[in-house]
């Protein structure tokens, strides 16, 4: 009785309000960006970047790593691969929280959207991370931790909607077939 009472008032103040999604925007100006060919997975000199360049440039971007391979940075040298565009203006939403498949779809409905009017990206990237120490992963696995608790898949999708895959989990995980 009272006591569940006192639970319930209790999660709905402090616990409900905490799985409410939060979401940021920031836009990035004059972004260096690889040159991508939806068609092309493996990339060509001077003309395309592979899947794999892609996945590490965006993990330099999501991060705000700076991509103008300086010497003096403590932090990085990476760089952009080639080759690649310079973008004026480029648009970040960052979506926290507790997000269900449906709502994912759903995004990604809208994102496709994106490429009606206007028509000034030739792709964009859907990313969802799962939280490192998750106890789930893919399958009938435990998601082990071990090292970083790799968990996330990124969807890469061009304008004539041909689309990138990619997954990442850590070594003692199992990957959806």
């Amino acid at each position: 009785g009272a006591e569940g009472s006192t639970l319930m008032s209790y999660f709905s103040k402090n616990q409900i309000q905490a799985l409410k999604p939060k979401i940021t925007f920031s836009t990035l100006r004059d972004l260096q960006c690889p040159v991508l060919q939806s068609n092309d997975l493996q990339g060509k000199p001077e003309e395309s970047c592979s899947t794999e360049e892609l996945f590490e440039w965006l993990g330099a971007v999501l991060n705000q790593v700076s991509l103008d391979n300086k010497s003096s940075s403590f932090l990085s040298t990476y760089c952009c691969p080639e080759p690649n565009t310079v973008v004026e203006k480029a648009f970040l939403c960052t979506i926290t929280g507790f997000i269900i498949p449906e709502k994912i779809i759903h995004l990604l409905e809208q994102l496709c959207c994106y490429f009606g009017e206007p028509k000034l990206a030739s792709w964009l990237t859907l990313t969802v991370h799962g939280f490192a120490d998750s106890p789930v992963s893919w399958r009938e696995s435990e998601h082990g931790f071990h090292k970083g608790g790799e968990n996330l898949y990124n969807f890469v999708i061009f304008r004539n909607l041909d689309y990138w895959l990619q997954m990442a989990v850590g070594a003692h995980d199992d990957c959806p077939p």
